[in-house]
């Protein structure tokens, strides 16, 4: 395999041939999103949206973020479909039905992005080298397992997850019922403490939302892999994953 310098904005077969080479694993467009790439497409200045565009009158590379968008792409579909994006202030903007059409060969990815996520999965990848060698050193007792007494709070809960579910998960959180009955995915040592002091296991809870309001895998793979308060528990959602063969 030759090596490649990742340009500023690489092609999908760019991005997924220096993936492979740095975490030793094919790539496809489909395992970059749900990695939490985001993708872009160069918009060339179109006067039926002169906000979108401001001052940038020759275009811009505009991301390709909302779900609906970027799950059509992983599915494998022949176009690129944009709905909504960012204008060229960062600001969100939905287009106009049926919004923009790209070809696919029209996708970039940014060379930050990528390298940040090798740099994740290098991280990840150590700890569990670690984590491994420490368990086979170290046996297990089962008087010796405690309970993980961190967790998310209920803000971080609702940013990662409330719009995956179809519930008021706002409303379930504050119920104090831990969502799926008794102390659930809240840590049960955070129930002792003053109410808005419950903090939730993110596994627990994305494992929870899985089996019983039928929230896609995907769609929670991406949540671990998109907001870094998530970050410290993606070897343990990993681990997770693996024990449970999805």
């Amino acid at each position: 395999m030759t090596t490649i310098e990742l340009p500023f904005r690489a092609t999908t077969a760019q991005a997924c041939h220096w993936l492979a080479q740095q975490t030793g694993t094919p790539w496809t467009l489909a395992r970059m999103i749900e990695s939490g790439l985001t993708p872009y497409v160069w918009l060339d200045y179109d006067t039926e949206y002169p906000a979108l565009f401001g001052d940038a009158n020759g275009g811009y590379p505009a991301p390709i973020f909302f779900e609906g968008d970027t799950q059509r792409l992983a599915a494998g579909s022949e176009d690129v479909l944009i709905t909504i994006t960012k204008d060229v202030y960062r600001i969100v903007a939905q287009l106009k039905p049926p919004g923009f059409r790209r070809a696919l060969h029209e996708l970039r990815f940014l060379k930050k992005d990528l390298e940040r996520l090798t740099s994740k999965l290098k991280r990840e990848e150590d700890a569990k080298t670690k984590a491994d060698a420490k368990a086979k050193s170290e046996p297990i007792s089962a008087d010796g397992a405690k309970e993980s007494q961190s967790g998310i709070n209920k803000d971080q809960a609702l940013i990662a997850f409330a719009s995956l579910v179809k519930i008021d998960l706002q409303k379930a959180l504050d119920a104090g019922g831990g969502i799926f009955g008794d102390d659930g995915a809240r840590v049960k040592a955070s129930t002792k403490k003053a109410k808005n002091k419950a903090v939730w296991n993110p596994i627990t809870l994305a494992l929870g939302l899985n089996d019983v309001y039928r929230v896609p895998m995907p769609h929670l793979k991406r949540a671990f892999n998109t907001h870094d308060f998530l970050a410290e528990w993606s070897n343990e959602w990993n681990q997770a994953l693996v024990l449970l063969g999805k």
